[in-house]
């Protein structure tokens, strides 16, 4: 799976995984490890599940411009989260990373390739 970094105002904030296809999207993070600048990026998805994970996680949902719809913070395992209406993308990051980066709603996050 490739790897996208994602920026906010020009600043790396994290360097992800990128899941475009069916399966790595149904794994997602299941048996892999974050590091505390790392995390996943799902394209198209607009809801998510922490069912099997290990970990909490963060998870911002983006429209199809990158923008911040919604911030999920320290999700806990074993949770099934609504849909997000217009999201086309969901960034999930290590607990805090919203927090500690200064991401809210409405921020627009870029996709580098």
């Amino acid at each position: 799976m490739k790897t996208v970094q994602i920026a906010k105002n020009g600043e790396t904030i994290a360097t992800v995984w990128h899941a475009t296809g069916y399966f790595a999207r149904l794994r997602g993070l299941l048996g892999r490890k974050l590091e505390a600048d790392g995390g996943m990026l799902l394209t198209p998805c607009s809801e998510i599940h922490t069912i099997g994970m290990g970990y909490a996680i963060d998870a911002l949902y983006l429209d199809k411009n990158g923008r911040v719809l919604r911030i999920d913070e320290a999700l806990a395992p074993g949770r099934v989260l609504p849909r997000q209406r217009g999201a086309r993308h969901v960034l999930e990051l290590p607990e805090e990373s919203a927090k500690r980066r200064g991401l809210t709603a409405g921020d627009i996050l870029e996709v580098i390739r």
